[in-house]
């Protein structure tokens, strides 16, 4: 009997090349857009060569910086302690929740318009755009909005839960939850449909809050991915609220956070890895890949393979290369430093924690601009929630616009504003890279030397950043 073969054109034959095909490198682009033909005029090119340039330049210079020198950049400065304010996060954690199932009834209930309706705008611009780049720069808002952590407290009642959850899970529940979360936000034929995510959204409440009431708080360590990435970002503000505040270079408290497990460290990289494929998806160059002409869109539906193929293959493939990245550089220290090495393992775990600026920085650069148009929209929808002609906010005739790309001049800022934050966010990681080593490593030859392969992923991911920012888009 012969084995049955799938169509040469098949979605699923295409998902598999194209997920094969998203970690083999990037062609430079020809054309760039945005929302105007202005963005066509500009200078992209001198911004990649740039921006990997100031990224190069930083390796160059930490390899000359005294590690006293850099150790000091991340030492904090405590400003005084705190009072304990748990119960007062308790309850605005319930006034979230409350909120949250206010939204649910809005999908369900409001205009079927995503622009409209409360849900949608509150869930993609407001949470996921907003809120995670707050939490990363100015520290963790999460705390006190979680909507989980108050009702967690009330169905354990301060004991201890029913079940506990084994430790030896790690945090690979919070990796699957997470890429199938994504895969519903990429590959999803109308994830900002309000009916279709306020059904999303009540089962993955629902999901949540049994987990918490059966597991207890550990199931927010290990499960709920989503506290388990805002509490990582947090730590890469430079103002840290906990029993004590502390203010320094950021990142310091990410330097301090307890090494993660593997399972964490990749659930880091998968950070990165599923915000680059979501810039990467829309591109000319990945239409190419699947067979898809971008200027004849036939629909979200008409890709869903491809695209969850492709992400669960840049996801592999990033993991794959930073392993790859840390077991070089441990090779590199054993064969030409007379010097006791890490394992790859630890080398993994450690150095991981140097990727969470650029996930943030290509995070902020990559919503930038829906940012700008959406958060409009979010305002409005605030003013109006149920699209009856109410105004709470007193916005008056408030108009929607988009004006801001239809000049050379702004549009020149906004990607300017865009390549800044990848660039920043990336010398920040070499930074960060470069003190870990420090202490990875037991002398300076080994550091410099056991992150040469690091060093060159982060320049080479600077310069695929860029060109993300750059490349032609379609759909």
């Amino acid at each position: 009997m012969t084995k049955p073969s799938l169509p040469v054109n098949s979605p699923l034959r295409r998902g598999f090349a194209v997920a094969i095909a998203a970690g083999l490198g990037v062609g430079p682009a020809s054309a760039h857009t945005a929302q105007s033909g202005f963005v066509l005029l500009l200078p992209t090119d001198v911004y990649l060569i740039a921006g990997s340039l100031a990224v190069a330049a930083t390796v160059i210079f930490v390899t000359v910086l005294p590690g006293a020198t850099l150790a000091r950049l991340f030492r904090p400065r405590r400003l005084g302690s705190l009072p304990d304010l748990s119960q007062l996060r308790a309850a605005t954690s319930l006034i979230a929740l409350g909120c949250l199932a206010l939204l649910i009834v809005a999908g369900h209930l409001g205009p079927s318009d995503p622009l409209s309706n409360l849900l949608p705008l509150a869930i993609w611009t407001v949470w996921w755009i907003c809120l995670v780049a707050v939490q990363g720069v100015f520290g963790d808002v999460w705390a006190w909005v979680n909507p989980w952590t108050g009702f967690q407290r009330l169905a354990n009642g301060g004991g201890q839960p029913p079940l506990k959850l084994p430790a030896a899970l790690g945090q690979w529940p919070a990796v699957v939850i997470f890429g199938l979360a994504m895969g519903f936000a990429l590959a999803d034929p109308a994830p900002d449909s309000p009916p279709r995510l306020a059904g999303f959204v009540a089962g993955y409440a629902l999901f949540t809050l049994a987990g918490v009431t059966v597991f207890g708080a550990r199931w927010l360590r290990q499960v709920e991915c989503f506290t388990i990435m805002l509490r990582w970002f947090a730590t890469l503000a430079p103002l840290q609220l906990r029993r004590w505040a502390s203010i320094g270079f950021p990142g310091w408290a990410s330097l301090r956070a307890p090494v993660p497990p593997v399972s964490g460290a990749v659930f880091i990289i998968v950070l990165l890895a599923t915000g680059s494929f979501d810039g990467l998806n829309e591109t000319f160059w990945w239409f190419a890949r699947i067979g898809i002409n971008p200027l004849a869109f036939p629909g979200r539906s008409e890709i869903i393979w491809d695209t969850t193929l492709g992400l669960i293959g840049a996801n592999v493939l990033l993991v794959a290369a930073f392993w790859g990245c840390a077991a070089l550089g441990v090779l590199l220290v054993r064969a030409f430093v007379a010097d006791t090495a890490p394992s790859t393992t630890l080398a993994f775990r450690r150095l991981s924690v140097s990727l969470l600026p650029i996930a943030l920085g290509y995070h902020i650069a990559h919503f930038f601009t829906a940012f700008l148009v959406n958060g409009q929209y979010a305002l409005v929808a605030l003013s109006d929630p149920l699209a009856n002609g109410a105004d709470l906010l007193n916005l008056g005739q408030f108009y929607v616009t988009t004006g801001f790309f239809n000049t050379r001049d702004t549009v020149q800022t906004i990607f300017r504003v865009q390549a800044g934050a990848i660039v920043i966010a990336h010398i920040l990681g070499v930074l960060m890279a470069h003190r870990i080593a420090d202490d990875l490593f037991t002398t300076r030859r080994a550091a410099l030397l056991g992150q040469i392969p690091l060093a060159l992923f982060m320049v080479l991911y600077t310069l695929l950043g860029l060109w993300l920012l750059a490349a032609p888009r379609g759909a």
